[in-house]
């Protein structure tokens, strides 16, 4: 089991920043891939980045490629989406979510990922 709970959420104006923590508890950290979704207001929950256990394989989703960076630190058991040049559209419920099997080159499968967050709103004003 992995307990997995996200932070850094809020406010920000557009074009500001913000950086998103996921600690996680429980089995080694070390061993799962990572991954951030998020749910824009009335829509789908969607991809945004992953991470694979050794951090030598990131996935960034077209719509935040180059403003988003993924990484983790396996020493703190935390997993963190860095948030630069912000728009009102990435407004949404950020989760953090690990995946045992490892993601490979689908990491935008939400099957793949067996734990999930609570969830964190970001929310971007123009």
């Amino acid at each position: 089991q992995v307990q997995l709970v996200e932070s850094g959420g809020g406010l920000v104006q557009a074009g500001g920043s913000l950086r998103l923590s996921c600690a996680a508890s429980g089995r080694p950290f070390s061993t799962y891939a990572m991954g951030w979704f998020r749910r824009p207001p009335g829509k789908e929950r969607e991809f945004v980045a992953a991470i694979s256990w050794s951090a030598g394989s990131t996935y960034v989703a077209d719509s935040v490629k180059g403003r988003f960076t993924i990484s983790r630190d396996n020493a703190k058991n935390t997993v963190y989406l860095q948030m630069n040049s912000l728009k009102p559209e990435d407004t949404a419920v950020y989760y953090c979510a690990a995946s045992a099997t490892g993601v490979h080159n689908t990491p935008t499968i939400q099957d793949l990922y067996g734990y999930w967050g609570q969830g964190t709103q970001v929310t971007v004003s123009s």
